[in-house]
């Protein structure tokens, strides 16, 4: 394996600083430093963009990220174990690498970062949904970020990618795709981490888009297609008939058969049936 840096191998890394993957953080480590400098280079126009990074664990996508040339790396970290590792990257890398020691769900990342503004994570596995629909769903779009390239499980990157008929097909498919373009760009073996997790992953890249594919009001859209799949097997004017009165007639005005389930219908036709419950309102 070809080296993408004079750093340590991350066996000898994890070795070194006693770095043994926790199941409560939802750890496990990608040790092929040339996966992660693949997954560094799908995440686009590193040498001009600030990045930010999600749980870099001992730092192997880190080191992809700053081999390919990032322009800045901030990587919040909530494993305090994994300081000095990253510290010897910060070094290797001097005034490049930021870390942050906390939860990146309580951080506002953006004061410590300049746009133009891309987003690149091994996600841990616990809080990698929750965390992209909060990239998902800000207050105001288009968002502080122009990408995100993130690895999930296999079966959540398929959800984000998902197309209707499909079982994958719900309430993630709508939310990423509505402002967003995404694909899956890398498949990975559980073999590739350490330690192997019981099913395999994906990188999922996304675009922001300056803005929606079909206007809808966010917070009506998403109730709305909550509200579907929550309920995916049944027909949508049983799953919807607590939306909205007339349920029906907004279901006709949005060319949506009332005997569809959530699964069939497509983001367009979502956005018309948001629209016409929000003109109702």
């Amino acid at each position: 394996m070809a080296a993408i840096d004079d750093l340590p191998p991350l066996r000898e890394v994890i070795e070194t600083h006693g770095l043994r993957a926790k199941k409560t953080l939802g750890q496990n480590f990608l040790l092929d430093l040339n996966l992660t400098a693949r997954i560094a280079r799908a995440a686009g126009d590193l040498p001009g963009s600030d990045i930010l990074e999600i749980g870099p664990g001992p730092g192997g996508l880190t080191r992809g990220l700053l081999a390919e040339g990032a322009r800045k790396v901030l990587a919040i970290e909530k494993d305090g174990r994994c300081m000095p590792a990253l510290a010897e990257i910060a070094a290797h890398y001097p005034g490049r690498l930021q870390v942050i020691e906390g939860d990146a769900l309580e951080i506002d990342p953006l004061a410590h970062l300049t746009p133009p503004i891309r987003v690149a994570a091994n996600l841990p596995y616990n809080v990698g949904t929750e965390l992209l629909v909060r990239w998902l769903t800000p207050k105001a779009w288009p968002p502080f970020w122009e990408s995100l390239t993130l690895m999930f499980q296999r079966e959540v990157a398929e959800r984000i990618v998902a197309q209707p008929g499909s079982k994958a097909y719900g309430r993630l498919a709508i939310l990423a795709q509505w402002r967003a373009s995404a694909r899956i760009v890398l498949d990975l073996p559980p073999q590739a981490f350490v330690p192997a997790p019981k099913v395999s992953s994906a990188v999922v890249h996304l675009t922001a888009l300056p803005e929606p594919r079909f206007p809808a009001d966010p917070a009506v859209l998403s109730r709305v297609v909550a509200a579907g799949f929550n309920q995916r097997r049944k027909m949508l004017r049983a799953s919807l008939k607590g939306v909205a009165p007339g349920i029906e007639d907004h279901l006709a005005a949005a060319n949506i058969p009332p005997t569809e389930r959530a699964e069939q219908v497509g983001l367009e036709a979502w956005c018309a049936l948001a629209r016409s419950i929000k003109a109702a309102s």
